[in-house]
């Protein structure tokens, strides 16, 4: 009597359960959008609640760097708007050393979790769905991965939140994502913090404040230079594969 030949089962079955952080991120973007809460992240509710926001600093210290670093991590996180905002609000309420600190701590972590979800959730299955023009551009990118990303970083080009996305889908290693997410928005956190540090003085004057100003031609020149250093290494390379 023959045996019935067994199904054989797929090597790696999608879980729904991967996306489910995935879609509590979209849950609270939703939520956050229909409560209004946008309203609260600009520099009029700052200067509205300046004294109450430094007297609270003041009183709780290092705890209120702690807090402002886990809300920081959750924007990011979340992609929330206001990213400006949150980085210049950091040095209003910390100064420059301490907020460009907690800035980078918060967006690294808040980035992180990002890459962390969405390369779960949904890249090896757009990697399994692309075909052949993926693996391509995912190779290319994995073989300088450190030196785009630190492009990608320091030229503001691109929405933090899409720069975030995007190295979870080519394959990117946790590694390499975290130390060039870190030491690239280095110079830009201090100038956003900077900046902050001296928002009193505006206030004090009664003046508006944009932060469309911030990246001067001066400042872009600067970040585009630390860009091209930093494809040096690619450079090198591609000169060395083709004189070999």
């Amino acid at each position: 009597m023959a045996q019935a030949d067994t199904p054989a089962s797929p090597s790696k079955p999608f879980s729904f359960g991967r996306l489910v952080p995935l879609l509590v991120l979209v849950a609270g973007l939703v939520v956050f959008f229909a409560l209004g809460l946008q309203r609260y992240i600009s520099f009029e509710a700052l200067r509205e609640n300046r004294e109450v926001l430094l007297t609270w600093v003041q009183q709780k210290g290092i705890l209120a760097g702690l807090i402002y670093i886990v809300v920081y991590a959750v924007a990011v996180a979340f992609s929330l708007p206001g990213g400006a905002v949150m980085s210049i609000a950091g040095g209003f309420l910390f100064g420059t050393l301490w907020g460009s600190i907690y800035i980078l701590i918060g967006a690294t972590l808040g980035a992180t979790a990002l890459f962390i979800i969405a390369k779960t959730a949904l890249g090896d299955v757009l990697r399994a769905k692309a075909g052949p023009w993926l693996q391509k551009m995912e190779a290319g990118f994995q073989e300088n991965a450190l030196s785009y990303l630190l492009v990608l970083r320091l030229v503001p080009l691109f929405p933090f939140f899409v720069v975030n996305l995007v190295p979870a889908f080519l394959g990117v290693s946790l590694v390499t994502y975290v130390l060039g997410t870190f030491f690239g928005i280095i110079p830009g956190v201090v100038v956003f913090a900077s900046v902050g540090a001296g928002l009193g003085s505006i206030f004090d004057a009664g003046e508006a404040f944009s932060a469309s100003g911030i990246l001067t031609p001066q400042i872009l020149t600067a970040l585009i230079g630390l860009a091209v250093l930093a494809l040096i290494p690619v450079v090198y390379k591609k000169i060395k594969a083709r004189s070999a």
